[in-house]
């Protein structure tokens, strides 16, 4: 995996981490890059990004929310962070029902089972995420921290991690 896929590393610092909280709670601004999954452009944002597309919990309405991804170690397996903890709506959402579909730069649509991945399972993933994308995750753990009001930094995250594997 590309250590720093798409740069965005070295455009996040600490002044930007404000910014990027203020784009992350603006749903017209944080919802943007989804017409650009659905027109079929996904590839446009590289491989640390993909779609979400969700089930409402309630509505039972196609729901879609596109989110960085933190590790794609195998090429049907991809690991997202719900970085407004377990309150954002696409969490509680997929953890009513697992069965979703991605899009990413390379596939379109496809069908995938959610699941969260356990303590120790989500520490060694962000582990891995932070020793490859420092700067990175030194302006998103700003975001993130306010966010969860709690651990964010392994050992013992509270940053839920949903594991999404194709099907």
């Amino acid at each position: 995996m590309n250590r720093d896929a798409g740069g965005l590393g070295r455009l996040l610092t600490a002044p930007v981490a404000s910014v990027l909280d203020k784009v992350l709670r603006t749903p017209r601004l944080a919802r943007a890059p989804i017409g650009v999954y659905r027109a079929g452009m996904g590839f446009l944002f590289g491989s640390r990004m993909l779609m979400l597309e969700h089930i409402g919990r309630n509505s039972g309405q196609r729901r879609y929310v596109v989110l960085e991804v933190i590790a794609h170690e195998s090429p049907d397996s991809y690991i997202i962070a719900s970085g407004f903890g377990e309150s954002a709506q696409w969490f509680r959402n997929v953890m009513a029902q697992p069965r979703v579909r991605i899009s990413t730069g390379r596939r379109n649509t496809v069908p995938a089972q959610a699941r969260r991945l356990t303590a120790a399972e989500a520490d060694a993933a962000l582990s891995t995420y932070i020793e490859r994308h420092p700067r990175a995750w030194s302006a998103l753990k700003s975001v993130i921290a306010d966010s969860l009001d709690g651990r964010v930094e392994p050992p013992g995250t509270e940053l839920p991690l949903v594991e999404l594997t194709v099907r």
